[in-house]
């Protein structure tokens, strides 16, 4: 065994023990493996240094996790969401198809815009949960439902942390992706919420959830149109500076800003001194593992593991790199999903780039599809564990086993774009 191998061993054996053992919050787990992969594999004085830098690797990354929990708390607490639920309720309870292709969508819009997975389930996903199970679906179905929404959101546009991950590490410009992001998550998300929830729902008893929407409602006609205002200042900023690109890019943590400011006038009251703090509090646990993914893969390059893991990978046999693609950055994502993409996903995305001259855009957005599904997998499961507190079931291994079918159908589908790139990216 190299020395490379065994510095990765011990960061890995490092990081498992700080996050199981001793039940350490993953970035700090991920602090600690890279403190000690630093000692052992020699750096000495150059540590500090490493971990400094390393911490600030994916600052944009967390500026705009940050900026978009705040402007999610904010559209939260001014009723702009349970006003555009229940408004989406009202009209389209009699259409269970349709009804349930956009609770899958509002499932997904704070993933869209945070790139956490973990967002999507604790706000979207606890308030639609109530209204999957007056369709007549069941708590496993609807935590599956939220689950894989949860996936999705965090990969569709205009935030993907994971593909920003890995551009960073493949110096590629985050540039272009939208068409491309939602190409890949959208179809699925139609798919997936039918497959599991469509022969369950009953139509909805638009009549008995009256009572449970009363606040909504009246959220709604107190404020009117202006309560969406937040979202759509965001949406026309995007439009502005992203899709027709008038003048120079103010960036999205400036757009979440921006359209945050505009909801403390649209609605509730909202008191910036609690609603502020609460929103960097939730964002806090994804930003720290940002921190220490970033330190991680900062030692990882000094020490050389990085190099080795990537040398290793392209020893593979060709034939063998699709497979070990969709299987190994899953796997690691149980670690971590955004480790995953930095680990794992640099370097494939490096194989099919630059030896099979893959579109980037696409190779990218598909290997971060490959590494959403990180978030499902055993023991850390962040989607699947929190999906299944939000509608009540004990045992997550139900939700997996649930989810099965659609993972492996979204491997395929990331895995078909993947090795297909360069012929798709022709088609546009």
């Amino acid at each position: 065994m190299t020395g490379y191998a065994i510095t990765f061993l011990i960061m890995l054996a490092v990081f498992m023990v700080g996050c199981f053992a001793f039940k350490l919050p993953v970035g700090v787990s991920m602090l600690l493996s890279a403190l000690c992969g630093a000692i052992e594999g020699g750096l000495g004085t150059e540590t500090i240094r490493m971990m400094v830098e390393g911490e600030f690797g994916y600052v944009d990354t967390i500026l705009t996790i940050g900026t978009a929990m705040v402007f999610m708390k904010v559209i939260e607490d001014s009723g702009a969401l349970d006003a555009l639920s229940s408004l989406v309720i009202e009209k389209f309870h009699k259409v269970p198809a349709v009804l349930l292709i956009l609770i899958m969508l509002i499932i997904m819009f704070p993933g869209m815009i945070t790139g956490s997975s973990t967002a999507a389930v604790l706000s979207a996903g606890s308030i639609m949960a109530p209204v999957l199970a007056l369709m007549g679906i069941d708590p496993v179905t609807s935590g599956s439902i939220i689950a894989m929404g949860a996936l999705l959101g965090m990969i569709a546009p205009p935030v993907n942390a994971a593909a920003l991950i890995i551009c960073a590490g493949a110096d590629v410009p985050y540039v272009g992706f939208t068409g491309p992001l939602a190409l890949i998550t959208f179809p699925l998300a139609v798919l997936f919420v039918l497959l599991l929830g469509y022969k369950q729902a009953k139509g909805l008893d638009y009549e008995a959830l009256k009572p449970a929407l009363v606040k909504q409602d009246e959220t709604r006609k107190q404020y009117g149109v202006k309560i969406y205002l937040p979202l759509l200042v965001l949406l026309i900023l995007m439009i502005v500076f992203k899709v027709l690109k008038l003048g120079e890019d103010i960036g999205m943590p400036l757009m979440f800003l921006l359209s945050a400011f505009t909801g403390f006038f649209t609605g509730r009251k909202i008191n910036i001194l609690e609603t502020i703090p609460a929103a960097i509090r939730t964002a806090a646990p994804v930003m720290g593992i940002l921190m220490g993914v970033g330190m991680f893969i900062e030692v990882m390059t000094a020490t050389g593991v990085r190099g080795f893991i990537v040398t290793s990978c392209l020893r593979l046999p060709p034939s063998f790199w699709l497979l070990a693609c969709a299987i190994s950055i899953p796997l690691f994502g149980a670690v971590s999903s955004y480790g995953a993409c930095s680990v794992l996903g640099v370097p494939f995305a490096y194989i099919y780039i630059s030896l099979l001259g893959g579109n980037s855009t696409f190779v990218l957005a598909a290997i971060s599809l490959i590494a959403s599904v990180g978030d499902m997998m055993p023991p850390t499961a962040l989607a699947g564990l929190f999906a299944a507190q939000v509608v009540g079931v004990k045992d997550y291994t139900k939700i997996l086993r649930k989810c099965i079918v659609p993972i492996v159908i979204l491997l395929v589908w990331a895995c078909f774009f993947l090795a297909k790139s360069k012929m798709i990216a022709g088609l546009f």
